[in-house]
C-alpha cells in the first residue's frame, strides 16, 4: 500500500506571492486609467457590460472594482445614470494617489513632473536621519525640487533627494527633468531595487517649505520620508517630499485575506 496522503492544506512555496483577486486588478487598471487622463471627469465611462467584454470577468468582478473606487471617492454610481468620473474639485482639488508599491510610485511620477536643481554635495539632516533605520553617514547627492502637475499652477510637493555617490560620473549623466531618480541611479550605476521603506507624517510646513509651496508658514503637511534599499540592503537613495495638507492624498489599498 502506497504512503496516505493527509488531509491538511500544502505550505505556499517560498517566496512565491499568492495572486490578488481580479476585482483588485481590475480596480487597479481603472484607477491607473483615471490618474493617467485616459479616462476622466465628464467623458463617457464603460457600462459593466462593456468591462465585462473588454477584461474577460464576471459581472460580480466588475461591481466589486467599482465599489472599491467609489469607496475611494473616484466614481460615483447611480441606479439608472450609471457611473461617472468624479471631478478633481469634487474631490477638493486634491490629488489623491496610491503609493503602495514601486509600480504606483512610477505611475505618480509619470502623472506629474518633477524639477530638480542640484545642490552639490552635503550630509544628511539629523531630523532625516533619526527617522531611517542604520546608519547615514558621510556627504551625498543633494538636489531639491519642486512636484507639479499639468494644468496646476501650484506645485503639489516641495522634495529633497539625496543619493549615496557610488560613482564618480552619476551626477554629470542624471536628467533632473526626466524620469525618477531612483530608476537612474539603477541605470547608471547597475544597482537594483531590494526594497522600499516609507515614513508618513503630518509635520508643520517650516519656513522655506512654506515659501516654496506658497502656503502659511507652520500649516499642515504631509511628509513622505523615502529609502531605497538596492538588494544587498544597502541605502542608496533618501527621499523627503513635504506635501501641502489641501492639495495631496496619501492612499494605500489593504486586501483582507480571507
Amino acid at each position: 500500500m502506497g504512503p496516505q496522503k493527509s488531509g491538511k492544506p500544502r505550505p505556499a512555496k517560498a517566496g512565491v506571492a499568492p495572486s490578488r483577486p481580479r476585482y483588485v486588478q481590475l480596480a487597479d487598471e481603472i484607477r491607473t486609467a483615471i490618474y493617467s487622463g485616459a479616462l476622466t471627469a465628464g467623458a463617457h465611462f464603460p457600462t459593466e457590460s462593456a468591462l465585462c467584454k473588454a477584461h474577460g470577468v464576471s459581472r460580480f468582478t466588475v461591481r466589486e472594482a467599482l465599489r472599491r473606487l467609489e469607496i475611494e471617492g473616484l466614481i460615483s454610481r447611480r441606479r439608472g445614470s450609471g457611473t461617472v468620473i468624479k471631478a478633481a474639485s469634487a474631490r477638493g482639488g486634491t490629488l489623491h494617489q496610491p503609493l503602495s508599491n514601486v509600480a504606483e510610485i512610477m505611475q505618480y511620477a509619470r502623472d506629474t513632473r518633477n524639477r530638480y536643481a542640484p545642490c552639490g554635495m552635503t550630509k544628511v539632516p539629523r531630523r532625516v536621519i533619526d527617522r531611517i533605520e542604520g546608519k547615514v553617514e558621510g556627504e551625498w547627492l543633494h538636489y531639491r525640487g519642486l512636484r507639479t502637475r499639468e494644468g496646476e499652477e501650484k506645485p503639489i510637493a516641495a522634495v529633497d533627494a539625496y543619493i549615496y555617490p557610488s560613482q564618480a560620473a552619476l551626477a554629470e549623466q542624471l536628467d533632473l527633468e526626466g524620469a525618477t531618480l531612483f530608476r537612474q541611479v539603477e541605470q547608471i550605476t547597475g544597482i537594483a531595487v531590494g526594497r522600499v521603506t516609507q515614513d508618513i507624517q503630518a509635520v508643520p510646513a517650516s519656513g522655506e517649505v512654506a515659501l516654496e509651496l506658497g502656503i502659511p508658514r507652520r500649516s499642515a503637511c504631509l511628509r513622505v520620508l523615502r529609502c531605497y534599499y538596492d538588494v544587498d540592503d544597502r541605502l542608496f537613495e533618501i527621499s523627503v517630499s513635504h506635501h501641502p495638507g489641501d492639495r495631496f492624498a496619501y492612499s494605500m489599498h489593504i486586501d483582507v485575506d480571507s
